[in-house]
């Protein structure tokens, strides 16, 4: 699935396009015993009540592609007879009207979730009209051919709601607030089957994760069998080895630079795209020839590429540089520099040492003190006419 997919899905979340049927739940206390079971016809709930799910399946369905949302696929064997699939397709296929099927849903989780508090279980089954669209992307909403039927899992901690005072508006005084549990935006969850194409496909999952470096594999493997991507950390972890593998000892901060340029400049032509960026071993031999890594260096660039990430990895560029942000990093200072002006920063030799110097054209601020202002007001006070001293910061590393 891409962007523009989620988005079309999203916007059923509201009570003008609303298509989900029913609505199924289950309140798992931290000794993972099932306190509340519920089961009821979506439409029937009270509208405030509602309008507070649909931002839980909206929450589900947000954040990064490739980092908090994962398109997952079913190896040959959970698409086997008995498999995790088939599993899924019964309970689709049930509406959630069978009691048998959801118990053994909610066990799946609570046996593999790993989570130390309370929480909640919310599973949606939903039928959307994909309208047809037009070659200019108009939505034709009497056009339409196919049906999309699809289950959506959200995991919501629940936790009780923080001590303090309040107004009670009856006997007009304050006191003590009642602390309730309240069930927080989702953890985890999934889309299943996946929309591709605008159409059903019941060889993928969209997977959700709040945190992109806990992926809850166990869980994954338990509920859906799906093959797991690597994470979003993972990726970045392998890209810093990979340049590091490569450059070796002849890494310096330009050629490190030149790649996340090349990278950032990938990102800004790629931006309107609905499909997130991804690179494989081919894309990545590309950047580091075009950034001006040296031929003796890619000698061992395939050989290392296949050893950090997988022969058939690819990575999504997203995932392994930060277009808004460029960090420089010693053991004792922290620079962050604009990714758009990396040109501030080179490397020189000073008195004998390797040292990190920044360009200072127009002012420096300590603390938020500008100072050349105050070394102007100091020249002023004195009644001289002298200029700021140029100012050259030089870092060692």
């Amino acid at each position: 699935m891409n962007k523009k997919e989620v988005l079309e899905i999203r916007k059923q979340f509201t009570p003008a396009n609303c298509a989900i049927t029913r609505i199924c739940g289950c309140y798992v206390d931290h000794e993972k015993n099932k306190k509340m079971e519920s089961r009821d016809a979506f439409l029937s709930l009270p509208e405030e009540e509602a309008f507070k799910y649909f931002d839980i399946f909206k929450k589900t369905m947000s954040g990064t592609m490739g980092r908090n949302m994962l398109n997952m696929e079913f190896p040959l064997d959970s698409e086997m007879p008995g498999g995790t699939q088939e599993f899924l397709l019964k309970l689709r296929d049930s509406k959630l009207e069978d009691d048998e099927l959801l118990e053994e849903f909610y066990d799946k989780i609570i046996e593999s979730y790993i989570y130390e508090e309370n929480y909640y279980i919310v599973l949606i089954h939903a039928m959307y009209d994909i309208p047809g669209k037009s070659s200019d992307g108009i939505e034709m909403f009497d056009a339409s051919d196919n049906v999309y039927e699809y289950l959506l899992c959200s995991i919501c901690p629940v936790a009780l709601s923080k001590p303090g005072l309040c107004y009670n508006a009856e006997d007009n005084r304050i006191q003590d607030r009642i602390r309730d549990w309240i069930v927080d935006k989702p953890d985890k969850g999934f889309l299943f089957p996946a929309f591709t194409d605008r159409n059903m496909d019941i060889h993928g999952v969209l997977y959700y994760t709040k945190k992109s470096e806990d992926l809850q594999e166990q869980m994954i493997e338990t509920v859906l069998g799906a093959k797991l991507p690597m994470s979003a950390d993972t990726q970045k972890e392998t890209f810093q080895m990979l340049i590091e593998d490569t450059l070796g000892e002849e890494g310096d901060y330009e050629m490190v630079r030149n790649i996340h340029e090349t990278l950032n400049e990938m990102i800004e032509e790629h931006k309107e795209e609905p499909e997130p960026l991804a690179l494989d071993q081919t894309d990545m031999k590309k950047i580091f020839e075009k950034s001006g890594v040296p031929n003796e260096n890619m000698e061992s660039f395939d050989k290392n590429f296949e050893e950090t990430a997988g022969e058939k990895a690819s990575l999504l560029a997203s995932n392994i540089t930060e277009a808004r942000k460029f960090n420089i990093e010693t053991p004792d200072v922290i620079i962050k520099v604009n990714p758009e002006r990396m040109d501030l920063v080179e490397t020189r030799v000073v008195d004998g040492r390797q040292c990190l110097v920044i360009a200072v054209d127009d002012h420096i601020e300590v603390n938020g003190v500008n100072v050349r202002t105050l070394k102007s007001g100091k020249a002023g006070s004195s009644g001289g006419t002298e200029e700021p001293a140029e100012i050259e910061n030089f870092q060692e590393i």
